[in-house]
């Protein structure tokens, strides 16, 4: 069959306008063969089925730092996702590449969070472990949403490369298209910054606290560090088959995180939240394994372990709260 007006368009554009190393939008590479959108790209067709997911929509209600933040400002799982997409596309541009596979793998890199952040991921993985499982990876979990839970365990059944880049956006391997490296390494460069704004917001930080060294290096301010961090991706990217970081804005940038960790992520207030998120997600995850006949069944493979870390890992911090307390807060505890 001839290819569509708009297919014979974009193959054409992306002949004349892609780098080399661009993955290109044809032909579709899903597991279940499907007819091409006449008005849109594969890439295209999976950007918007992850915006249209409720997994997507999910991450609105899910920690990026702060545990169910009282501000309207503070970053949720959702605005992390979207300016680390939006980043990752200027990357991708700049070098020409394909910008629509960038932002499918930047939209869907974080639909398996679970809730309550870095902690909730921690205690959802011991949970998982302490009785016999493999253990909790966000990254992995999140190939399982687009995979298989999705449309009612139908899946979304996206095209191989945001699969891959989905899945290997953080964790020990790197993604073979360059377009999924983008997002990996924006993915830090997006929640670094902007976490660091937070956490001042918040109080936890003060500007003062900051690494004068790096901040020095980097900029002053949020959208200084993403700018310098940018045009250095882009200007040690422009060959060879890696995203790639000078030596020294690299190593500025780890440094960088490694006080976040220290000193937000994993520091004295995260802390505080520490025990109680383990206790709630511990006390969930045992009450559901008990309990198989309240577990959706979205995956008939499953078993019993597998299907009570997908109910856990989908749901919301605000439902887990709430869910937890009507199990087991005695009605006298909420006056």
């Amino acid at each position: 069959m001839s290819d569509s007006p708009f297919t014979a368009r974009t193959k054409a554009r992306e002949a004349a306008s892609l780098s080399d190393r661009a993955v290109q939008s044809y032909p579709a590479t899903r597991a279940q063969l499907e007819e091409d959108s006449s008005l849109r790209t594969p890439f295209q067709r999976d950007r918007d089925r992850i915006v249209h997911s409720k997994s997507f929509r999910r991450l609105m209600h899910k920690t990026q730092v702060f545990i169910a933040p009282e501000g309207d400002h503070y970053r949720t799982r959702l605005t992390h996702t979207l300016e680390a997409t939006g980043i990752a596309r200027t990357v991708a541009r700049a070098l020409g590449l394909n910008e629509d596979l960038t932002e499918a793998i930047g939209l869907g890199h974080d639909l398996g969070h679970p809730p309550f952040g870095h902690i909730g991921e921690q205690a959802l993985d011991e949970a998982n472990r302490a009785h016999g499982g493999d253990g909790f990876r966000h990254n992995e979990h999140s190939l399982r949403v687009v995979d298989v839970l999705e449309r009612q365990g139908r899946g979304l059944n996206l095209n191989e490369p945001v699969r891959q880049g989905i899945l290997h956006h953080t964790g020990p391997s790197k993604s073979e298209s360059i377009e999924g490296q983008i997002v990996r390494l924006v993915d830090r460069v997006a929640y670094i910054n902007h976490d660091i704004d937070d956490a001042i917001r918040a109080g936890i930080l003060d500007r003062d606290d900051l690494p004068a060294d790096e901040i020095t290096m980097l900029g002053p301010t949020g959208s200084g560090r993403i700018d310098s961090l940018v045009k250095d991706i882009v200007e040690c990217s422009g060959s060879g088959e890696e995203i790639r970081q000078s030596e020294d804005m690299g190593m500025a940038m780890l440094r960088l995180r490694k006080f976040m960790f220290e000193n937000v992520y994993l520091g004295q207030a995260a802390r505080a939240e520490h025990e109680r998120v383990h206790r709630a997600l511990r006390i969930l995850f045992e009450h559901y394994l008990a309990r198989p006949d309240e577990v959706p069944a979205l995956d008939p493979a499953a078993d019993q372990l597998q299907r009570v870390t997908d109910l856990i890992a989908g749901m919301t911090d605000r439902y887990c709260i709430a869910h937890f307390t009507d199990l087991y807060v005695p009605e006298r505890s909420r006056l």
